[in-house]
């Protein structure tokens, strides 16, 4: 058997895609699949697409889990990749805000970075303070943002977050990093803002 929270969940039985055991992993899973594609993709109708194609790939590839990773690491993985997929096909792409500014006289300056840190929790978690993080972790690179969301969202550990991604621990902590970075600038105009107005 392969452990899952908050039950046990038969690996056996899944491979032999015994409609129990499948629908016992669907029951634990399919609530924060959702909430994975839908932060990626932010979309309701994509979300609820990534969310059947998931489970549908998941059911069909059973006999290809191994059992090295939880059952939930696993279709994090497909979710993940299913988002990927959604994403590339539109024609809308994001652009990545980690580059540095490049000034008229041709110096390179890096992009500023207000801290923000020391702001009332309630400015920091306001409505509108959650519209413009979410906007935010929409404008990361598509890569960055799976990460960001896998380990400080889903709460998932580095080496769960490596295991989804198919990269190296030392990779997750890298795309960690600069998603931070790269939320951190693009909520600097909003807080630094929000900032001068408690102090004024």
């Amino acid at each position: 058997m392969n452990k899952e929270n908050p039950t046990q969940i038969d690996l056996e039985a899944l491979k032999r895609k015994d409609k129990t055991a499948f629908a016992q992993v669907l029951d634990q899973n399919s609530e924060k699949i959702y909430r994975l594609a839908l932060k990626m993709v932010g979309n309701v109708q994509d979300a609820e697409d990534i969310l059947q194609e998931t489970f549908i790939k998941a059911f069909n590839n059973i006999h290809k889990f191994e059992g090295r990773s939880k059952v939930s690491t696993w279709l994090y993985r497909i979710a993940v990749n299913e988002s990927l997929m959604v994403l590339r096909k539109r024609k809308d792409h994001v652009t990545e805000i980690d580059a540095e500014i490049e000034k008229d006289d041709g110096d390179v300056i890096p992009r500023q970075i207000i801290d923000w840190c020391c702001l009332p929790e309630k400015e920091l978690m306001s409505s509108e303070a959650r519209i413009h993080i979410k906007k935010a972790i929409n404008h990361l690179s598509e890569a960055n943002r799976a990460t960001f969301l896998l380990r400080d969202v889903e709460g998932l550990s580095t080496r769960e977050t490596a295991e989804t991604l198919d990269i190296s621990e030392s990779a997750v902590k890298v795309r960690l990093m600069r998603a931070r970075m790269q939320l951190r600038e693009a909520l600097t105009g909003f807080y630094s803002e929000r900032l001068t107005r408690e102090n004024a």
